[in-house]
């Protein structure tokens, strides 16, 4: 059936579709003629009673549906309707085809005329048990709707309010009919009511439920954010008509924020342990500031800086920071999450906002300020952002490790970020605890780090040492990278003649004790070479000296038995290794002895490299062999390789294929002597890191014959004038007349000496090089001593007289005697000043 406008009243008229509340209460009618039989029986009759009409049709009603002891009754009730009386009642029935099945129906009986105007009635029949049905369900909807301890609208199909429960009245205030004909918006914030409009529409158009919804409001009459969860379903007729949607809230506020503190938690957590992984991993201080900045932003701040202590950065041993936490500081690191943000200041820590500290300036903070007052007291302080600017709130957090405030970190949220809670104040002061720690261990790190290099500096040649008749290139390159000390050394030590001591050694172990180690045997080598001892002679006093460098004494003799395990840890550190070589660049002759140690390579003029057969010998703290000598003559642009065997030798390399590597590498030694070694550390397959290397190499250069004056003296007094005259000539043959006063004077010393304490022929030898060296050899064994001459000694003043006029003499044995030296700078060098009249008359 079509709608019919009626626009007499203006209602237009709708055909109902199946599923209104007659088909669920069963709605039934007949009716009974004037002689009381049943004339007419209705479609729904028959759903009712299971009767059809023609079974029906022209019967009596009560002898067809009421039981025979209601029957006189019914009779009676029939013939009062049939009179013209209404009545309403419930009759109980049976049914016909259904044996010993009985019902009750409620009765509404009205009387009717025929058209001849006979009496007769119509009866309309309800079905009291779906009435009851539908009372009992109305009842139970009634019960969950009112009591629901959960808010509960039905919304129409126009999507406004047609009825809700009195707890969502509660919420949002006045009674539940109040809220009749109200929309979403009337509850909620523009974009939540848009959003709660749309999945409305969508369940009413879709049918499909929308679960767990989250809208977030706030009451009227409260600033209270609270969270909902919201359950949408479809509401449809008997007949399936969507007729409106149901939905029911429920406030999980408590919910949110236990989730947030969970979710909180797991991202402090998340962020401890990326800590614990990303800061500390390397052992310097920016970097490890750096790290924290990487880890706090974004993750838990928007923008964060970090200020340490100008003293700390430059190696104070003291603790940097003053009491009142003013002292000076240098901005290390800053970070951010906003784009195009400068390098903003923390407000209220007096400094100017618009010349923010740059990363690398130093500053200071104000005794009254918040970040002062932070360094001060150790402790966290809150600082709120200012208007106009883009942060929030700061956390100006102290960095404290063992008690010690090292800096002063500061994390900052801009505005629409979440406030800084208590767990974040907590959070912020384990993540400065944590970068403190690795910036003080970084700090005694930077510390140890630099004595560590000092003695390891201190104890090897500064830059390339200079030697006569020797071009020399040498590199140290230790095997502990963390600390750049370790075992390995070598060594260029000027002797008189100008003679030269090459040494290369290498101690047993790594790192700081073995560099101690190696510093005691250097220096001992050092002394034992002044006394200008024989290399082999040097190598067993070397010896004697580890040995006892690696062997308890004293207390310590006492306890063997309880630290045995200590004992041999330092016997290990005091082996050592170690090739030992004088050079004469007069002859060109060198003498070798080796303790331990790799043999010396040398590389001819046109010739390939080879290994000089030098005697190995035992190593230094071992004992009990005496130590060999090799005496080889070098020709003149030779090139001459002492070294360690971190050079040589790895654990994927034998020895003897590094041996043959390093000897192919010094295949081409007319290249400069720097690029040689150069050449070599890039060519060989060293694995720098598993041992330390040292390289020494010399170029063979001798001095030239002009440079050297060489005579032979008899045994007689003339000798002594004789000596004088071959020295003032050699002197003014060098262009040094500067020098002949003072030669001539100390060579007669030297000279007469010769003559009165000593035996056979005398030697007089002029050397001249970067010095001046005069050399007056004998075969006397009796070595002249200096002394202090009384005032009544007629002589013993010669030895002071050469002492005060020379840069420096001395005196050393000779395989067949001895030679008495001394050495003057020359006339463009560094020349020693003429001696004072109290100096000369000092001597008397």
């Amino acid at each position: 059936m079509s709608e019919i406008p009626e626009t007499a009243s203006g209602v237009v008229w709708q055909s109902s579709p199946p599923g209104s509340i007659y088909d669920y209460i069963k709605v039934a009618s007949f009716s009974i003629g004037p002689d009381g039989l049943v004339d007419q029986w209705s479609q729904r009759a028959v759903d009712l009673f299971g009767i059809t009409a023609d079974e029906v049709r022209g019967k009596d009603p009560v002898e067809v549906f009421m039981p025979a002891d209601l029957r006189p009754r019914g009779r009676r009730h029939v013939a009062e309707i049939l009179d013209g009386k209404e009545w309403t009642g419930l009759v109980p029935f049976r049914m016909p085809r259904q044996r010993g099945a009985h019902g009750v129906a409620e009765v509404y009986v009205m009387p009717s005329e025929t058209e001849s105007g006979d009496k007769a009635a119509l009866c309309i029949v309800v079905d009291v048990r779906a009435l009851r049905r539908i009372e009992t369900d109305l009842a139970a909807s009634q019960a969950i709707f009112g009591q629901s301890p959960f808010g509960f609208l039905l919304f129409g199909t126009d999507l406004t309010v047609q009825r809700a429960n009195q707890r969502f009245a509660t919420v949002f205030g006045g009674a539940a009919d109040d809220h009749r004909g109200r929309t979403v918006h009337d509850y909620l914030s523009r974009p939540e009511a848009e959003r709660m409009n749309a999945s409305l529409r969508r369940v009413l158009e879709t049918g499909e439920s929308a679960i767990d919804l989250q809208i977030v409001g706030a009451p009227p009459g409260s600033t209270e954010r609270r969270h909902w969860s919201i359950n949408l379903y479809r509401v449809h007729s008997g007949s399936g008509r969507p007729i409106g949607v149901a939905g029911i809230g429920t406030d999980v506020t408590r919910r949110q924020n236990a989730a947030r503190e969970a979710a909180s938690a797991r991202r402090n957590l998340a962020l401890l342990n990326e800590a614990s992984a990303r800061i500390g991993n390397s052992l310097d201080l920016e970097t490890t500031a750096r790290e924290l900045l990487d880890v706090a932003v974004p993750g838990f701040c928007d923008l964060a800086s970090v200020d340490l202590y100008q003293g700390l950065l430059t190696g104070d041993e003291a603790p940097p920071g003053s009491a009142d936490g003013s002292a000076e500081l240098r901005r290390v690191a800053f970070a951010s999450a906003v784009s195009d943000t400068p390098l903003v200041t923390t407000p209220g820590c007096g400094h100017n906002a618009s010349t923010p500290t740059a990363v690398g300036e130093v500053h200071h903070y104000p005794f009254n300020s918040p970040c002062a007052s932070a360094l001060r007291t150790a402790r966290v302080q809150s600082i709120p952002g200012e208007d106009g600017t883009l942060v929030q709130s700061t956390l100006a957090v102290p960095m404290v490790a063992h008690d010690t405030v090292v800096g002063l970190v500061q994390f900052s949220r801009t505005k629409g970020s979440e406030p800084f809670g208590e767990r974040d104040r907590a959070l912020a002061v384990e993540l400065a605890a944590r970068a403190a720690v690795c910036i003080d261990n970084a700090r005694l790190y930077r510390r140890e780090h630099e004595r560590a290099l000092i003695l390891q500096r201190s104890l090897l040649p500064p830059g390339d040492p200079e030697a006569a008749g020797l071009d020399i290139a040498c590199r140290y390159l230790p095997g502990n990278t963390a600390t750049e000390v370790g075992g390995d050394w070598f060594d260029v030590i000027e002797l008189p003649g100008h003679r030269t001591a090459l040494v290369v050694g290498d101690v047993m172990g790594r790192g700081l004790r073995a560099a101690v180690a190696m510093g005691e045997l250097r220096t001992a080598v050092r002394t034992l070479a002044l006394l200008d001892l024989e290399p082999a002679e040097v190598l067993s006093a070397l010896d004697e000296i580890a040995r006892g460098l690696g062997s308890p004494s004293g207390a310590q003799q006492a306890s063997r038995v309880a630290h045995k395990s200590r004992e041999a840890d330092l016997s290990e550190v005091y082996l050592a290794t170690c090739v030992y070589a004088v050079y004469d660049p007069v002859t060109r002759r060198c003498t070798f002895a080796n303790a331990g140690h790799l043999p010396p390579v040398l590389v001819e003029p046109d010739e390939e490299a080879l290994l000089l057969d030098v005697p190995p010998g035992m190593p230094l703290g071992v004992g009990g062999e005496p130590f060999e000598e090799v005496e080889v003559e070098l020709p003149e642009g030779a090139l001459l390789a002492l070294y360690t065997d971190g050079l040589v030798e790895s654990r994927d390399h034998p020895l003897d294929e590094g041996l043959r590597a390093f000897r192919t590498a010094l295949t081409d030694p007319v290249r400069p002597l720097e690029d040689v070694c150069d050449h070599v550390l890039n060519t060989l397959d060293t694995r720098h890191g598993e041992d330390d290397i040292a390289l020494l190499m010399a170029r063979i250069q001798g001095l030239p014959v002009d440079a050297v004056g060489d005579w032979r003296l008899p045994r007689e007094p003339r000798s002594v004038g004789r000596a004088r005259e071959l020295a003032r000539a050699q002197l003014v043959a060098w262009d040094l007349e500067a020098l002949v006063d003072t030669v001539e004077l100390l060579v007669s010393e030297l000279v007469t000496n010769a003559l009165r304490y000593g035996e056979g022929e005398i030697r007089l030898r002029l050397l001249r090089d970067r010095t001046l060296v005069c050399e007056v050899w004998d075969s006397g064994l009796v070595q002249p001593r200096r002394r202090r001459a009384r005032d009544t000694d007629e002589g013993g003043r010669g030895l002071q007289l050469v002492g005060l006029l020379s840069a420096a003499w001395g005196s050393r044995r000779t395989p067949r005697g001895k030679t008495v030296w001394f050495e003057l700078a020359l006339p463009d060098g560094d020349s020693t000043s003429e001696p004072t009249v109290e100096q000369l008359l000092s001597m008397f």
